[in-house]
């Protein structure tokens, strides 16, 4: 692993900036045709990814052809989120070290298996299971396609309108998951297992569209290939243990004071805590590459974490927004998957407009902004779930929020993602997409553990002010009025985590600039012990606006 070394002898891998006219070379005397396919067919494996992670529409069937108690009806879910959030790490280093175009193709191909293995499943414990495997697909093709766009396509103008038609898969994805689960659940002759066909045939789409635009991977010889694989052990088990535990917590037998779950916690955290202690060793002290640079998180003067937190913070109020509207329309309004999935539809077409939107104002207007627009709208449509009057059209109420709550996913994913690949050198691009994708996967399993947290409260107290003792872990008559309220509580704290986010985005990304387009107004990255060139094409390693050489500054 090589002997302790100083700080000043462990530097980043230096960037050569030819490799940087390379690819805009290349990029420049490609069809666009083949640059359309390229975007196409990352955007369509991103959607694909996420679509299959929105199947809340088809859970209340899928738990009654499989006889899946109330209590563990989100493990379908929950084991999905589970490993594809816990191997984005790994399988975004290695993504960057054997090559991102291979790693994409496996990912999908491995994804594709377990979906067919899902749409036969017989049992409860053979479909979550099967999610789980098919989970390991989604993180080896997320960050490999978010380091193919990067890798593709230089910065400027067509790499923001390729990550921002990729970022809006993933609002998309969240509205067709919905849509194809709710209509094929009730019209389908295979009712919910022909979904997991549909996935599985769309992700063969992706893959061929990618295997064909996209050229050989190009490893670099000289690149470092080594692995650090106790790193990589130490920090996936952590995260299976705490999204395990968050998942798990509130219809244990105990509940929260259960001891596994106890357990569970503080191991998690604590492994946690050890792999940050080996990173930092690896780095500044060996010679040995690390998983992750810490070194990473202070890039841009720290605005690499503050963009980190929040999009954690965004996807924390939008996934669980879309869990407790489902359940607000299936379980208390008692309408059926395909009517309670039509009032969905304004997600996907809001959706697909930001994608212009995006692409549009990104090099234009500070990403700020745009961050902020996001969090007040996700924001607004929680405000509008929390006041919702049962009785009041669909066009007061449910319309607004299903066309604004989308704009805080699509923006904050969109915005971060040119960010992040900004602050990224060309080594680091999958990792760092994995990284951006994990930390929104620990926030959708953490939402929606706090929020049931608050509402099964709220649901309790309220049942027992109307006479009724109701237990969250034994099924049973819920009287509807202590349903409402807690759905309502679960949106409010939706609404704070927004409000969070705008305060976040207020005190630390006041400056950022515009994240889109030339490199002329973007405080960057500072790379700690790099042999790096102070500046790479045209952003200032030591945090400073700066133009590109022989350009006077705007």
């Amino acid at each position: 692993m090589g002997q302790p070394e100083s700080a000043d002898s462990h530097p980043e891998p230096p960037f050569r900036p030819e490799q940087g006219t390379i690819a805009a070379t290349e990029q420049q005397s490609r069809p666009r045709s083949k640059d359309v396919l390229i975007i196409l067919g990352c955007t369509l494996g991103q959607i694909t990814l996420i679509a299959s992670s929105s199947i809340v529409s088809a859970l209340p069937t899928i738990g009654r052809d499989l006889g899946i108690p109330q209590q563990t009806l989100q493990w379908p879910i929950s084991a999905y989120s589970l490993t594809g959030g816990c191997f984005l790490l790994l399988l975004g280093r290695l993504a960057d070290v054997y090559g991102r175009k291979r790693a994409f193709l496996l990912g999908i191909a491995w994804f594709t298996v377990w979906a067919i293995a899902c749409a036969v499943a017989k049992t409860a414990v053979q479909l979550s299971l099967f999610r789980a495997f098919q989970g390991i697909g989604v993180a080896a093709a997320t960050p490999a396609a978010i380091g193919i766009l990067a890798q593709e396509f230089p910065p400027g103008r067509m790499r923001s309108f390729a990550f921002a038609t990729f970022s809006c898969g993933a609002p998309m994805g969240g509205s067709i998951g919905i849509l194809v689960g709710g209509t094929l659940t009730q019209l389908a002759s295979d009712s919910w297992r022909s979904m997991f066909f549909v996935f599985a045939g769309l992700a063969v789409l992706a893959a061929l569209a990618v295997f064909f635009a996209v050229p050989t991977d190009k490893l670099d010889d000289t690149a470092d290939r080594r692995v650090d694989w106790l790193g990589a052990a130490i920090v996936t088990c952590s995260l299976v243990m705490l999204l395990f535990s968050l998942a798990q917590g509130e219809v244990a037998s105990n509940g929260w004071g259960t001891p596994y779950i106890i357990v569970l916690l503080i191991l998690s955290v604590s492994g946690l805590g050890g792999f940050l202690a080996w990173e930092w060793y690896l780095e500044y002290r060996t010679t040995y590459p690390p998983l992750m640079r810490l070194s990473l998180w202070k890039r841009a003067n720290g605005r690499f974490a503050a963009v980190q937190s929040i999009a954690f913070v965004v996807w924390i109020a939008f996934s669980s927004w879309i869990y407790w509207a489902t359940l607000y329309y299936q379980s208390y309004l008692g309408l059926s998957p395909v009517r309670s999935m039509i009032r969905f539809i304004p997600m996907f077409v809001s959706g697909a407009t930001c994608n212009f939107i995006v692409a549009m104002l990104v090099g234009r207007i500070s990403g700020s902004i745009l961050l902020a627009i996001g969090s007040a709208a996700t924001g607004g449509a929680c405000l509008l779930f929390a006041l919702i009057r049962p009785s009041a059209p669909f066009w007061a109420f449910g319309f607004p929020a299903a066309t604004i709550v989308v704009l805080g996913a699509d923006f904050t994913f969109a915005t971060g993602s040119i960010f992040v690949a900004k602050v990224a050198l060309p080594h680091e691009q999958s990792l760092a997409g994995g990284i951006y994708n994990t930390v929104m996967q620990i926030g959708a399993a953490l939402g929606l553990a706090v929020t049931t947290v608050i509402a099964d409260r709220i649901t309790t107290n309220e049942s027992r002010k109307l006479g009724f003792d109701y237990d969250p872990k034994s099924p049973g008559y819920v009287p509807p009025e202590a349903l409402l309220h807690g759905y309502r509580a679960a949106q409010w704290a939706c609404l704070g985590f927004c409000m969070f986010s705008l305060a976040l985005i207020l005190v630390f990304l006041r400056d950022i600039g515009k994240v889109g387009g030339p490199h002329k107004t973007v405080e960057e990255t500072e790379v700690v012990g790099s042999t790096a060139p102070s500046t790479l094409l045209g952003i200032d390693l030591e945090g400073a606006v700066t133009s590109p050489e022989k350009e006077p500054p705007k």
